[in-house]
């Protein structure tokens, strides 16, 4: 049931109309005890789900008894990362997400489901985890808060996504990420309906349809003048609130060029980019639209690892981004790759397959480190005064020299394509 829908291409929606919008939705919920608010970490900062789970604390008051950042692999917030992104909510209510040792499993997708939906790409059942506050909190409201995006594990971001991955366990992460990476990148971005969301939504009819989750989905993008700005919301407890939010954001974050991209000049954010396992969205967002021969170059001050858990980034460290056939022949061969088949995804998303250059310019890796890994090193002081943040804007821009770029300031707001390589995806 949708509880509340407002967005167009055109819509721009204030903190007043989020705050209202919300406030209708719970409304028609009626009264609730205990209630546990699922938002994004800060690596989803934009998404305005910050505010609205203070909105949420706002309303509820002392019924709101937890919040469990959705944060995956990702690193536990930190207690300035809290407050940047929520405000004045109390950082007593915020639990820590174990994701290795502290989820239950709900029970297994089929191995024939997992087979049929991914077209053979993937032979295995798949568990659905979350964590164990969902099952044993005995709260009567569960909401999920985040972004409506073009994303490169399961097509587009959020929906059921924030619950068996942001809140799931070691296998389940694994085994999503992996079918997402042999299926094939290209041929799920920016699309609704993947074998990955089919997996999940499997999971979802038959796991979890007695759990109270209701669905809060934003949809933010830039206007005209380059500025964030929030375009939808939608607020409800089935697929048809994905759906809606997902129908939006291919409207607004989705950038289809004419022709492929020569060379791309992406920044990434300090305070939300610190490894290549998030760092990366600057690859698999533009993949589609970098030509043959091109190169992407990666400004990343903030960079200062590759993986977000101590194991992961071992691996990453240890077998690089060398495309897709070597990745899966190093899974064959190593016992600590097949074990964790999200870090051997990573390898295989943040790969460019040999079709363009990928120059990242680190603020706290060596050159040694970088290149180790199979990736280009430029310094990031001199390519900084080359490729200014400060003067560049989002789009085409022409250097005074007159070395034409494409830069992004954020990937991780959209999913760029040249026409040809989307279509024959």
């Amino acid at each position: 049931m949708m509880y509340f829908q407002q967005g167009s291409v055109d819509t721009v929606l204030s903190d007043k109309d989020l705050e209202q919008g919300l406030s209708i939705a719970l409304g028609k919920l009626g009264a609730r005890r205990r209630v546990l608010a699922l938002p994004p970490d800060i690596t989803r900062f934009h998404s305005r789900a910050g505010d609205l789970t203070r909105m949420t604390w706002q309303y509820y008051g002392d019924r709101l008894t937890d919040i469990l950042p959705a944060i995956g692999t990702h690193f536990p917030m930190t207690p300035d990362e809290i407050t940047r992104m929520f405000g004045k909510v109390p950082h007593s209510l915020f639990r820590d997400h174990d994701w290795r040792t502290g989820t239950i499993a709900l029970g297994r997708v089929p191995a024939d489901f997992v087979r049929t939906v991914s077209g053979g790409a993937a032979d295995f059942d798949w568990p659905a985890e979350v964590d164990r506050l969902l099952v044993e909190g005995k709260h009567d409201l569960i909401l999920s808060l985040g972004q409506v995006v073009p994303h490169e594990v399961v097509g587009m971001a959020n929906y059921n996504k924030n619950i068996f991955v942001g809140t799931g366990g070691p296998e389940g992460i694994n085994k999503s990420h992996f079918v997402g990476a042999v299926y094939g990148m290209e041929r799920m971005m920016g699309r609704a309906d993947t074998p990955v969301r089919r997996i999940l939504n499997y999971a979802s009819e038959h796991f979890a349809r007695n759990m109270p989750i209701v669905y809060v989905h934003t949809v933010v993008a830039r206007n005209d003048a380059g500025k964030l700005v929030v375009r939808g919301l939608f607020i409800g407890d089935d697929e048809s609130v994905f759906l809606r939010a997902a129908e939006l954001s291919l409207k607004v974050n989705f950038q289809m060029l004419d022709k492929p991209l020569k060379k791309v000049v992406v920044f990434l954010d300090p305070s939300e980019f610190k490894s290549t396992w998030l760092g990366n969205k600057s690859i698999y967002r533009t993949r589609m639209a970098i030509a043959d021969g091109g190169e992407l170059v990666v400004l990343a001050p903030g960079l200062r690892e590759f993986g977000e858990d101590r194991t992961i980034d071992a691996l990453i460290r240890r077998y690089g981004y060398v495309g897709t056939p070597k990745v899966m022949e190093l899974v064959r061969q190593h016992a600590d790759l097949r074990d964790n088949l999200s870090a051997a995804a990573h390898l295989i998303h943040g790969s460019s397959e040999g079709r363009f250059q990928v120059t990242y310019c680190p603020g706290k890796l060596t050159r040694k480190e970088i290149e180790s890994i199979n990736f280009r090193y430029a310094d990031l002081g001199e390519m900084t005064r080359r490729y200014n943040p400060e003067t560049l804007t989002d789009g085409w821009n022409r250097l005074p020299d007159g070395e034409e770029i494409y830069y992004i300031s954020n990937p991780a707001i959209g999913l760029w394509a040249a026409r040809e390589r989307f279509e024959n995806a």
